[in-house]
């Protein structure tokens, strides 16, 4: 099932939608969609932006150590959503690699 959530950037006055699709990572996707809505922090790390400790709980669940341009990711050492827009720090040339 493939779900379109709306992410509100308030400091921005911009609001984007995000899919969400539950085929790699069904567990995954129900625990964000269970939490919504959500008010966090966005921090940023290279070309992705990652949330504060949101009240999502949810284990590993098919990681991948490749992402595509605009993955939605859940990391859950940090209980964060993560949002993909380009090369993280410890990307190589023309592949995003999370941390």
């Amino acid at each position: 099932m493939k779900k379109l959530i709306k992410v509100v950037f308030s400091e921005f006055n911009e609001t984007v939608s995000v899919e969400l699709d539950d085929s790699q990572s069904p567990k995954t996707v129900k625990a964000i969609l269970e939490n919504l809505p959500i008010e966090v922090n966005i921090n940023k790390w290279g070309q992705e932006l990652y949330t504060d400790s949101t009240p999502i709980a949810a284990q590993e669940e098919n990681a991948k150590s490749e992402l595509s341009l605009l993955d939605v990711a859940f990391w859950p050492a940090g209980n964060a959503l993560c949002l993909f827009y380009g090369s993280t720090p410890i990307s190589k040339v023309g592949k995003i690699v999370p941390a």
